[in-house]
């Protein structure tokens, strides 16, 4: 069953936007805890998860952290049926990296949700002025 319909929670959607703003010198990601109601994802929460790639433009995630976001989840029975990631100075398409990481985790779930976060558009504040968005969800 293909994903869809995904609502994504007003807090949850704050929680992504501040994590992202957080840092524009790499990207930052986290997982999205939810469940999935038939082809539905109802997502309630964000959990950001701490940088384990020294690369700036890379995220990743251990298995280590992932055992133990799925514990965290459980326990507010809920589910991790996402992740998301920023592309500070970038745009919210995703790259090779990212299509590749999604379609890992499709191959657990077609319904997994990805977001990408594209946040601090114009490197001189140019796009800001021209009334760009901050972040962009896609």
């Amino acid at each position: 069953m293909s994903l869809a319909h995904c609502t994504l929670a007003k807090e949850c959607a704050f929680c992504v936007v501040a994590h992202a703003l957080s840092t524009e010198k790499q990207e930052v990601m986290g997982l999205l805890f939810g469940r999935w109601d038939g082809s539905q994802a109802l997502i309630e929460e964000a959990h950001p998860l701490a940088r384990t790639d020294r690369r700036a433009d890379r995220v990743e995630v251990k298995p280590e952290q992932l055992a133990k976001a799925a514990s965290i989840a459980e326990s507010r029975g809920l589910r991790i049926v996402g992740w998301y990631h920023s592309h500070p100075h970038i745009t919210a398409l995703p790259s090779h990296v990212d299509v590749r990481t999604q379609r890992a985790y499709q191959v657990l779930d077609d319904r997994f949700v990805g977001i990408i976060a594209a946040c601090f558009p114009g490197v001189d504040g140019a796009a800001a002025a021209r009334g760009a968005p901050a972040v962009t969800l896609a």
